[in-house]
């Protein structure tokens, strides 16, 4: 994690010198809209919007349209990447009215937040929020184990009279392990581990957590009734489902046994679950009955990629850029999500060449239409309508891609999806459609916006319909590196810098961004 923060202050890089927006290359235009994207979702600006202390006529914590009596009762606790970050803001906000938190956070990140200088994020000395760190590669350890045993110890002394404030964001799940008995904690890990590797959808990983878990599925809320509960969540899924973000510890719900046996017959597990397993499962897993009465749950998300995405637009046509954001909800595998970009820049670029791109532009808009219904990105056909022959056109889209590893290479989905677009794009020039591409300057930007893709020091990259051909004269074959899911290995090959984007850890996580910046080169 460390030396993915040599560039970290970049992302904090406020102005641009006296440059005019229209002088500015692609390629500062993209880091500046990825740049504010991100800061927009920071925890602390995030928790300044979403909560406020209000003192008049007695003190209350307000969110939103509600507000909940703050009377020496409020006690917090998260987990999450994002949450040391929330809960320092949080902290800062309440100031002497919290009375006591526990957090369980990703190991090693104090020490890289204090590397990188980013003290804002940390808890001041003397804080009454206790720090676990666990979770080690992203996985439940005893760390994250004794976390979750303290924040379960938390809630369940709790009254009618108290507030527990819990925040909440991507990576949760694993730093909030407590399986029920007997369920061994590697157990459960086994049983997870089994199911990624056969394809499960997070969807399916999460109905085996819950049923498997103290904590999830409403366990927490279970937990801390009757106090009241309040929690801030940043979301990391796409479309922002409260029950599916770290497994839904705040959301009542538990799945059935029967569902659970489903799932497991469906990837041939069900010899491979331990005895402790199949005892829980053959008993009822919903645990103790959720209250009749749920209003002592609020649950509101703060912070979201379609939030990222709205500031993105905005900076965009600041910039002078026709803006569309094309869906928060881009998903499927990078090399059809590669094609659709390919053919959009294309439908792009064959407008800006006036009538005698028409013919073509209803092919491709065609093929356009054909692969949103296949990824399932409703609403493209309107959006297509209104893209016109716009001298700059800026295409935003957020989401989260999924690569089929084939070979040994060390990338991310966001690096392989870059990388995959200029092949698309290369081998698009040779159709007539294509051709047209020469008349625009076109730049492809993916990155995800806690900072690091994959096992790699790089968020994402940059690429354009050039950058085959540019590797080609370098001696790079572009589709032996995609091939070998090496595309981190690809652009650290280039030493102009403006390849790889490299952002350092952020202290946030909505899910990836996409922006496409397509300008006229007569312009």
């Amino acid at each position: 994690m460390t030396s993915a923060l040599k560039a970290l202050p970049n992302i904090r890089r406020a102005g641009w010198g006296h440059a005019s927006p229209r002088h500015m290359s692609l390629w500062e235009h993209g880091l500046h809209l990825f740049r504010s994207a991100v800061g927009v979702v920071l925890p602390a600006p995030m928790m300044r919007r979403a909560l406020a202390l209000e003192t008049n006529g007695g003190t209350r914590l307000v969110v939103g349209d509600r507000a909940f009596p703050v009377r020496r009762n409020l006690h917090l606790v998260g987990f999450g990447k994002a949450v040391l970050g929330m809960a320092a803001a949080a902290e800062e906000i309440l100031g002497h009215h919290l009375i006591r938190g526990v957090v369980s956070v990703p190991h090693g990140i104090q020490a890289c937040l204090q590397q990188a200088g980013m003290e804002a994020m940390l808890l001041k000395p003397h804080s009454r929020i206790q720090v676990i760190e666990g979770a080690k590669h992203n996985l439940p350890d005893r760390e994250a184990l004794r976390a979750a045993s303290m924040i379960r110890e938390l809630a369940e002394g709790l009254t009618a009279d108290d507030l527990l404030l819990v925040l909440i964001s991507g990576g949760g799940s694993a730093l909030l392990p407590a399986p029920t008995p007997p369920i061994l904690l590697e157990e459960k890990e086994t049983i997870t581990k089994l199911l990624a590797s056969r394809g499960a959808a997070i969807q399916e990983l999460n109905t085996i957590r819950k049923a498997l878990s103290l904590l999830k599925g409403g366990g927490l809320a279970r937990a801390a009734y009757p106090a009241q509960v309040l929690s801030l969540i940043l979301s990391d899924v796409v479309g922002d489902p409260v029950d599916i973000i770290a497994s839904g510890p705040t959301v009542y719900g538990s799945p059935r046994a029967q569902d659970c046996l489903q799932i497991l017959t469906k990837y041939n597990l069900l010899s491979a679950v331990p005895a402790s397993v199949q005892m829980v499962l053959s008993r009822s897993v919903s645990g103790p009955p959720a209250p009749a009465d749920r209003s002592h749950v609020y649950n509101v998300v703060i912070g979201s990629n379609s939030l990222a995405l709205e500031e993105a637009r905005r900076q965009a046509e600041g910039l002078g850029y026709w803006t569309l954001i094309l869906s928060a909800a881009v998903c499927g595998d990078v090399s059809r999500v590669a094609e659709l970009y390919s053919q959009l820049i294309q439908f792009v670029c064959l407008g800006a060449a006036g009538p005698g791109g028409g013919a073509l532009r209803g092919q491709v808009r065609g093929a356009l239409l054909k692969l949103a219904t296949e990824l399932e990105i409703p609403g493209l056909k309107e959006a297509l309508q209104g893209l016109g022959p716009e001298r700059s056109v800026c295409l935003l889209a957020g989401g989260e891609t999924t690569v089929q590893l084939q070979g040994s290479g060390k990338g991310g989905r966001n690096q392989q999806l870059a990388l995959q677009v200029a092949l698309e794009l290369h081998r698009a020039k040779a159709t007539e459609a294509g051709s047209f591409l020469g008349r625009c300057e076109v730049l492809f930007l993916s990155g995800g916006t806690d900072g690091q893709d994959g096992p790699t020091e790089a968020a994402g990259a940059f690429s354009s319909p050039e950058l085959v051909e540019k590797a080609s004269r370098e001696g790079l074959d572009v589709e032996k590196f995609l091939s070998n899911n090496d595309s981190y290995t690809f652009f650290s090959k280039f030493q102009s810098g403006h390849h790889l984007l490299l952002t350092g850890l952020t202290g946030t996580n909505v899910m990836d961004l996409q922006v496409v910046l397509i300008r006229a080169r007569d312009c």
